[in-house]
């Protein structure tokens, strides 16, 4: 089967499973068993036979598709890249082991790469388009992501996914990769039991994040801490954790929450530690003046 007769037959199965979940409109939790049992339906019913290695290959993206986020789901699934880019329909990039490297997937166009986009944000209550050509959301597993369209992004619709590392990353393990000493890792966690607040600055994809990460965990479990982002990727380990992740305004540029709003708001909610993802902007000021009224023993990036 051709390139071309393969996209046909699977684009027609699509549409007759895409009818199906509009006629039936399963319930969540079954979604993912009524959509492989309608694929296997809509295959039988054709009356062809393929191969078998092109049959997996056709259920494995069609479900991609609809259960997954197309193209790139293999790129996701693969523990050994970090980070996914996609550049184009045509340019996809990802990090593995530390070095960028090309793919050859590639997406059928823009409006392909927009509809993987559209598959994030929505059920997270975010929006892209003209006026709002850029989104910070993430994906079900704590991935992060960052997506801008045009016009802003000139050459088409860009997605940069950060992958969410499933295994938490231990002081000892920083020990043993060289990140830090034992002198340096005693101190740090010294300076987290006294309750100084403290700032990791550095570089796009440096690790502070994984390091404000390995920090929480010398926080005290007696301690109510509240954590502050915009999309939300910290692992604290502690039980006394309040989340809040900030929200983008609505179609009509209103009721947006900043992160300066809810490190305001969190001052009148008693914590013991603010921990705030990431400052940027105005909020640097509200959280140096939260460190130095009562609030000791904050940390942020």
């Amino acid at each position: 089967m051709n390139p071309s007769d393969f996209q046909k037959l699977k684009q027609h199965i699509l549409t007759m499973i895409a009818r199906e979940l509009e006629n039936k409109r399963p319930p969540y939790r079954d979604r993912d068993d009524f959509v492989k049992t309608t694929l296997k339906l809509a295959y039988d019913s054709l009356n062809i036979k393929l191969p078998q290695t092109i049959q997996e290959q056709l259920f494995k993206e069609i479900l991609d598709d609809v259960l997954g986020f197309g193209p790139l789901q293999p790129l996701l699934e693969d523990k050994t890249i970090s980070e996914v880019m996609v550049n184009g329909p045509n340019s996809v990039y990802v990090e593995q082991k530390g070095k960028l490297i090309k793919t050859g997937i590639k997406f059928e166009d823009d409006d392909a790469v927009l509809r993987v986009i559209e598959k994030i944000i929505l059920p997270l209550g975010r929006r892209i388009d003209a006026d709002s050509p850029t989104v910070d959301a993430r994906l079900p597993d704590g991935s992060r992501v960052n997506a801008v369209i045009p016009p802003v992004a000139i050459d088409g619709p860009t997605i940069t996914i950060r992958k969410f590392e499933k295994g938490r990353l231990s002081v000892d393990q920083l020990i043993e990769y060289g990140s830090v000493t034992q002198n340096m890792a005693k101190f740090l966690e010294a300076c987290v039991i006294s309750r100084l607040n403290i700032m990791i600055s550095g570089g796009t994809g440096s690790g502070k994040t994984t390091l404000l990460n390995v920090l929480s965990r010398f926080i005290p479990s007696s301690e109510r801490i509240v954590t502050i982002e915009d999309a939300a990727e910290l692992q604290l380990q502690q039980d006394h954790v309040v989340r809040m992740e900030t929200k983008p305004p609505n179609i009509e540029g209103r009721y947006q929450v900043s992160i300066r709003d809810l490190v305001r708001n969190s001052l009148r909610m008693r914590p013991d530690r603010i921990v705030v993802g990431e400052v940027r902007g105005g909020e640097a000021l509200d959280m140096l003046q939260a460190m130095n009224t009562g609030h000791d023993g904050s940390l942020t990036t």
